[in-house]
Order: C-alpha cells, then sequence, then structure tokens
C-alpha cells in the first residue's frame, strides 16, 4: 500500500486504485507509458473528468471519492479542463451555484 500526497487530500492508494488509475491511464494519457503517467493520479483523474467516457467517468468518481475529485478539480492546470467539463463538475461536486463557476485556470505569460 502506498500513499499519494496531493495538496489538501490524502490519498491512500491502495491495490484497486492503482490497478483503476493504470487502467484509466493507457486509455486517457497517450502520450506516457501507464506506469509513468500514475505517477501524478491527480493528471490521470483530470483527464477522465475531462474526456472520459460516461463508465470511466462513473467508476472513477465512486472508487476515489467526492473529495479526491474536488481537489483535482481545484487545483487543475491551465488546458485541462474544456469548459463542458469544468461547468458540469464544479456543479456536480457543489462547487457553485447555477450561473456562478469560476473562471477556468488560465495561462499567464510574462512580458
Amino acid at each position: 500500500m502506498s500513499f499519494v500526497y496531493l495538496r489538501s487530500v490524502s490519498f491512500k492508494m491502495i491495490a484497486a486504485d492503482l490497478s483503476l488509475l493504470l487502467e484509466m491511464a493507457s486509455k486517457y494519457i497517450w502520450w506516457l507509458p501507464p506506469n509513468e503517467a500514475v505517477n501524478t493520479p491527480e493528471r490521470v483523474v483530470a483527464q477522465v473528468m475531462n474526456i472520459g467516457d460516461y463508465f470511466d467517468v462513473q467508476v472513477v468518481a465512486k472508487q476515489l471519492g467526492d473529495p479526491f475529485l474536488r481537489d483535482v478539480l481545484a487545483h487543475a492546470q491551465a488546458g485541462q479542463f474544456n469548459p463542458k467539463s469544468w461547468h458540469y463538475w464544479h456543479y456536480r461536486l457543489g462547487l457553485a451555484e447555477l450561473g456562478h463557476v469560476p473562471d477556468l485556470p488560465a495561462r499567464h505569460f510574462a512580458q
């Protein structure tokens, strides 16, 4: 059993979670080998939250839980979510009221 510490949530990775993350990484993180991608589980989960099919999203949400998903969303990087997914997850996780979704994370360039 290993632990992954995100900014505000301690995520105890049990064998089932690691297996799930490896499976999702192989489907949604095409630019890295799955064993490498799971080193940043929040990145894998963000990809599933953004572009995952309905079944995969439901499995990830049920197995990892809303606190983990909230942490992923709260610390998302620019470009990780499209506007539709960004809005959906804020409403789904109770992080926004109707019409009051925070702006998407944006890249900032030095001038």
